[in-house]
């Protein structure tokens, strides 16, 4: 078996890298086996993927849909270390996430995370010093091991200085505030980055392949049956690693698996309004009675976030209520001197997190949010909990399994290295940001569309060059309401494994979440963009519209159930 395929050194995937990963998976039996094959493609499936492909391993993933078309793609978009932890006491997990954040802003995905300022507003003058302790260790806990914090150190602030950086805020309501500085993170692109990090690598990725059972020899595992476009087949691996988030619990128990542990579903509900509905140049994190709220800047939109309540109902696509929009903007309405309406949201996405429980009743929140690995049996390892920081730890983890099984038959396998790799689009993503000015100058397109493009793409922007050379039209905007430009859509196709219209407008882009019709305007023209990359003929371009408009994330805010 060769430990890799022909597609050795490509990040890209598209129609071609599938057929050739499905080949790859195919050809695999019971006397010739992938070492891992990795089941779900969300940021820890193909963190999964990144870690054992780099150590040398075979590695194969199957995902039932898309790239972070879970979890991964509808969190609250933050690379942090989770200050409200600190209450609970759990120092050892803020420490081990911001020093996650740490190795994400510095090497492996500066192009995708980014500083940001936050405020934390006060009403009671004896909170001050209370909360500044609390942000000062926060600081002290990011900078403490080899990725030290790079951000401004934390101070408090008056009502007056408050006033002054976010005007948009009720200072009436407030005694001053703690201002400290954290990361975002685009989720989805971020996954993506990973998975193409993977395949440059050598692992076989295939999306729109459903696992439908675990192949068994007596009590052990030895690989998966898969479903892919209308045909089963077997993926024989020496290690089948899971890691389904949410969907954990199903596939243990279509394994015949009983376990004592469970993942708890906490459904998080955000909302996003126009920039230009609160007045604020830094971002803002408050209590709730529940849980906290996070109001943040997102290109040319506010994320308002975020619940955290327990949820049994469709996992694929959690519901979001008139009461959970009520609820979000009764929060931050709490805080702004603009109240807020729904006719303000232009878009809403809920997703659902996988929380480690053992039994008893405790309330979600409550909940922490480190994860587990399980061997539930002979030849399956699982993944289960976490938080989006940390998925590359949690990788690490589940592979330093695998690999002990692999050791015990006699292979070789090195430690984990990914704290070491930066992602696709990172290396030279800082020389590119660096002549951005006169990248702007040479190609005749303005600086902030040059931002925005290294911001999504990082050192990959000739990708984009290279069909705007080929065609001046698609350097146009995709909406008039968001950045996007023509030929990010069609390098969906050609580049980052996009195979459905939703996979282009709702996680390539977000143009689905950020504009207030939704992007159904400009459905046919997507799809007619893209539809020469993935041959689609006038029929199926009909029905990937038609399948776009009717799915819940493309419904516009109003349409929100109650």
């Amino acid at each position: 078996m060769t430990l890799r395929d022909a597609r050795f050194g490509s990040d890209r995937l598209n129609e071609e890298s599938r057929a050739h990963a499905l080949e790859r998976l195919r050809s695999t039996s019971a006397s010739d086996p992938l070492d891992v094959v990795i089941v779900g493609g969300g940021v820890v499936g193909v963190g999964a993927a990144l870690d054992a492909v780099s150590r040398g391993l075979s590695v194969g993933l199957v995902e039932a849909t898309d790239f972070a078309a879970g979890t991964s793609s509808r969190s609250s978009r933050l690379a942090h270390g989770g200050l409200r932890y600190l209450e609970q006491y759990e120092f050892g997990l803020v420490h081990e996430a911001l020093t996650e954040r740490g190795l994400l802003l510095d090497r492996i995905a500066p192009h995708l995370v980014h500083p940001v300022p936050f405020i934390f507003p006060l009403t009671k003058r004896y909170e001050v010093p209370y909360v500044g302790a609390g942000v000062h260790l926060y600081d002290v806990l990011s900078r403490v091991g080899a990725y030290g914090g790079k951000m401004p150190r934390p101070r408090t602030l008056s009502t007056t200085a408050v006033a002054a950086v976010a005007p948009g805020l009720n200072t009436d309501a407030i005694s001053g505030a703690a201002r400290f500085y954290d990361a975002q993170i685009d989720d989805a692109r971020h996954t993506l980055a990973v998975a193409r990090s993977a395949a440059e690598s050598g692992a076989s990725l295939v999306t729109g392949a459903r696992v439908v059972s675990l192949l068994r020899e007596g009590d052990a595992v030895v690989g998966v049956r898969v479903e892919a476009d209308g045909d089963g087949f077997d993926v024989y691996a020496r290690v089948t690693v899971t890691a389904a988030g949410p969907w954990t619990d199903e596939l243990l128990e279509h394994a015949g698996v009983e376990r004592d542990d469970s993942v708890r579903r906490s459904k998080g509900v955000h909302l996003l309004v126009p920039r230009d509905r609160i007045k604020s140049a830094t971002a803002i994190i408050t209590r709730t009675p529940a849980s906290v709220l996070f109001i943040l800047p997102w290109g040319q939109n506010w994320i308002i976030g975020t619940t955290d309540d327990d949820y049994t109902g469709d996992i694929s696509e959690p519901t979001v209520t008139a009461g959970d929009v009520d609820y979000l903007l009764g929060q931050a309405n709490r805080w702004l001197t603009r109240q807020l309406t729904t006719a303000d949201v232009v878009g809403v996405y809920s997703g659902i997190r996988p929380l480690v429980a053992s039994g008893g009743d405790a309330s979600t929140t409550s909940l922490s949010r480190e994860h587990a690995v399980l061997e539930p049996l002979a030849g399956l390892v699982a993944i289960a909990g976490g938080k989006y920081t940390t998925y590359r730890v949690m990788a690490k983890d589940v592979v330093d399994v695998a690999a002990v099984k692999l050791r015990a038959s006699g292979m070789d396998v090195p430690e984990s290295s990914t704290d070491q790799i930066p992602l696709v689009g990172a290396t030279g993503y800082r020389v590119a940001w660096s002549q951005r000015t006169r990248t702007a100058r040479e190609r005749g397109i303005p600086v902030q569309v040059i931002e925005h493009l290294l911001g999504r793409h990082g050192d990959r922007l000739d990708d984009v060059f290279d069909l705007l050379e080929s065609d001046r039209s698609l350097g146009a905007l995709v909406h008039p309401e968001a950045p996007y430009l023509r030929a990010e859509l069609v390098l969906a196709a050609t580049h980052e494994g996009a195979r459905t219209l939703s996979d282009v407008l709702v996680r390539r882009t977000r143009l689905a979440l950020e504009v207030a019709d939704g992007a159904v305007s400009v459905a046919t023209s997507a799809a007619a963009l893209v539809a020469p990359a993935l041959g689609w003929d006038a029929a199926e371009q009909a029905a990937q519209v038609h399948s776009f408009i009717t799915s819940p994330r493309a419904h516009v805010p109003m349409e929100v159930p109650s």
